[in-house]
């Protein structure tokens, strides 16, 4: 635990920053496993165009489990060491793809990252102005989720209007 970094938060429990940061953690690894196993059972029109999104939001994901996990020790805190704690202490849970059709796994994963968008959002509001290292990693995460949600609803919008555009042509 670095004494000084942490002597800088202010008007916040570090352990309450910890036990957030955990629940955090816990999303980035679900959601990793989500997009990793999405980009494997992905079915349909313009699948390989979905699949490159998923692959690259699973790695932007591990990347955020790395920069949370970072963070978590450098508070003195130990992050989540088993993966069943992921299910237990996480905010937007995990949702096993049931229907492997393209715009179904992208509106499952769309709104995962509503979610993760609403968690980063809550946590910039914890520790503004309290903690800002933390602070500057969950704007960083939050601005990574928010590009992730407009990639796949720009995809998921492509595709849906091109199916439409195909059906009416057909007719």
């Amino acid at each position: 635990m670095a004494k000084r970094g942490n002597s800088i938060i202010k008007g916040i429990e570090i352990n309450d920053i910890i036990a957030v940061l955990n629940k955090a953690y816990a999303d980035e690894w679900l959601a990793y496993y989500q997009y990793f196993i999405e980009a494997k059972v992905i079915k349909g029109i313009m699948k390989d165009a979905a699949i490159a999104e998923l692959q690259q939001h699973a790695t932007d994901e591990l990347r955020h489990a790395n920069m949370v996990a970072d963070r978590i020790l450098q508070l003195g805190g130990t992050p989540l060491l088993h993966p069943k704690e992921w299910f237990t202490h996480t905010n937007c849970g995990y949702e096993e793809p049931k229907n492997f059709d393209v715009v179904s796994i992208l509106e499952d994963s769309i709104k995962g990252e509503q979610c993760a968008i609403s968690i980063y959002s809550n946590l910039a509001e914890m520790t503004r102005d309290k903690d800002i290292v933390t602070y500057d990693i969950v704007s960083e995460i939050l601005a990574d989720e928010v590009e992730h949600e407009e990639d796949l609803q720009a995809l998921h919008d492509d595709i849906s209007d091109f199916v439409t555009d195909l059906k009416k042509n057909l007719n």
